[in-house]
């Protein structure tokens, strides 16, 4: 297991930096693939005294990204409540598996597709604060569900195993999924 232990607006110490090692061995026992861990420390000065320092835990799982963040005075008080959620996806993600390979399929919710609004282009469109560059690995949408709901996020582009084409989960105002997949 490969640990990347890196700052922004913030120095890392050696004993950060061990401490963070340290804790992080505790993964380990949810997984025996986890390939690589990074931990973003960051310090924010126009935020409030009691969140100005945070820590970013991004768990890198055969097929999965865990990922875990958390804000605190300290960066680590900021690491042990980012490494309790890393915690609990890891024990989900471990269930999951452990469920699949003793052939109980865990209940899955299918969304219809949706199909994009037909607005109008907006001519002063914001301009694009960052820009994320990935591999989209085939899935279904089950497990594509997972690997949203791991990393907490909302929405999640992956490539369907059934068709082949790009596609998007992502998560509706009522809770519910929706997919958004590409034709043609």
């Amino acid at each position: 297991m490969d640990v990347v232990v890196f700052g922004k607006h913030v120095e890392v110490d050696p004993d950060l930096r061990a401490l963070t090692v340290q804790k992080l061995e505790r993964v380990n026992k949810f997984a025996n693939d986890v390939r690589r861990i990074d931990v973003d420390y960051d310090e924010i000065q126009a935020q409030r005294a009691g969140d100005s320092h945070t820590c970013e835990i991004l768990v890198h799982v055969n097929h999965h990204l865990v990922k875990g963040t958390a804000a605190s005075t300290e960066c680590a008080a900021a690491l042990d409540l980012a490494l309790d959620k890393v915690e609990r996806q890891m024990r989900r993600l471990h269930e999951r598996r452990v469920d699949r390979r003793n052939g109980t399929r865990t209940r899955s919710t299918r969304a219809d597709a949706v199909v994009s609004d037909n607005e109008p282009d907006d001519v002063s469109s914001p301009p694009i604060a960052k820009t994320k560059r990935f591999a989209v690995k085939p899935m279904n949408p089950e497990e594509a569900a997972l690997q949203m709901e791991l990393l907490g996020h909302d929405f999640f582009l992956f490539r369907s195993t059934e068709s082949g084409n790009a596609a998007v989960l992502y998560r509706r105002r009522d809770g519910a999924l929706g997919l958004i997949e590409v034709t043609g």
